[in-house]
């Protein structure tokens, strides 16, 4: 693996570009990040089914499952049109459960009622075999954590899930208290037994807690208030969350050569078209910056994410090619 570990720091590098928010000295911070995820999940072993363990389902079903790997994500935008989640985060968890089922690690996805409809169609346009929770709204997600805790989960990982700020509640990048919205995954998160992995790109995140409270407010705009208190184990920050799981599938590629072809296989741009249209057409999900709903992310065409997806993808071909 060591061999590798310049590779995945050029692979952060590749996610570390600002698109208007000002995240410079956050990348700075995370430094290091992607490469301490990376290793976490590369010393996994895939997961096998429990003697007599059912086929994983929904939280609270009563099923118990076989992964690994529990995923959180959803942003609710109130302010939308339609008020739906964003484009960006089930685009990247839906990818990234199916890179880790492709190599036999099971995963299950997390979210609540106002984001089922988009992460359902992100997953189903992957093809990805993760078990679907819907923790509730304004209650703790004792389910949830329970069905996690069933299934073994070893990991957490948020990808652009909007976590609680130092008042207790979760802000939108435009300062707004969205709790109305938004289920306290937080607590899903930090429960635990599971090693933690946060991926974000404005502050608010979950994970974001791990960067010190006046760097956020230094230097994004409403920083003192949405800054997430809720850390992570491991942070990845990047100019788009989505970005952040093309390069954690990456990072996992050039560490692992048995799961290599298999995981880059899913940063592929037909694939990810695929899935951010059935997301954002039957989601339905809008852009997080225009509000609309329309086949962009943060207010970047398909084509500047695919850019950075193919760029990832190329830079482990050529770099294990040569090593």
């Amino acid at each position: 693996m060591e061999s590798a570990l310049p590779l995945v720091d050029r692979i952060e590098r590749l996610i570390e570009v600002d698109v208007g928010r000002n995240m410079g000295a956050l990348f700075a911070a995370a430094k290091g990040g992607l490469k301490s995820a990376a290793l976490a999940l590369a010393a996994a072993r895939p997961g096998a089914a429990r003697p007599g363990a059912a086929r994983p389902g929904v939280a609270g079903s009563g099923v118990a499952g076989s992964g690994a790997v529990g995923i959180l994500t959803g942003f609710f935008v109130p302010e939308g049109a339609p008020p739906a989640a964003e484009t960006d985060g089930p685009v990247g968890a839906a990818l990234l459960a199916r890179g880790l089922d492709l190599v036999g690690i099971r995963c299950r996805l997390a979210t609540d009622e106002p984001c089922r409809s988009a992460c359902a169609a992100a997953l189903d346009a992957a093809e990805a075999k993760a078990a679907l929770d819907i923790a509730p709204l304004g209650r703790p997600p004792d389910a949830v954590v329970e069905a996690w805790r069933e299934a073994g989960i070893e990991f957490a990982i948020s990808i652009e899930r909007c976590g609680k700020g130092a008042d207790g509640a979760p802000h939108n990048m435009r300062g707004r208290d969205i709790s109305a919205h938004t289920a306290p995954l937080d607590a899903l998160f930090l429960a635990g037994p599971w090693e933690t992995i946060g991926i974000g790109d404005g502050g608010n995140e979950i994970g974001m807690g791990a960067l010190p409270r006046d760097l956020v407010a230094r230097h994004v705009v409403g920083g003192n208030v949405i800054a997430c208190a809720t850390a992570a184990k491991h942070l990845i920050v990047a100019g788009v969350s989505n970005w952040g799981a093309y390069a954690l599938l990456g990072a996992l590629a050039a560490l692992r050569e048995e799961w290599r072809q298999r995981l880059l296989s899913c940063l592929d741009e037909a694939l990810d078209q695929r899935i951010l249209e059935a997301t954002v057409r039957q989601g339905p999900a809008v852009d997080g910056v225009s509000l609309q709903q329309r086949l962009t992310v943060d207010g970047l065409p398909p084509a500047r994410h695919h850019q950075v997806l193919r760029s990832i993808r190329a830079l482990v071909e050529d770099g294990r090619a040569r090593s």
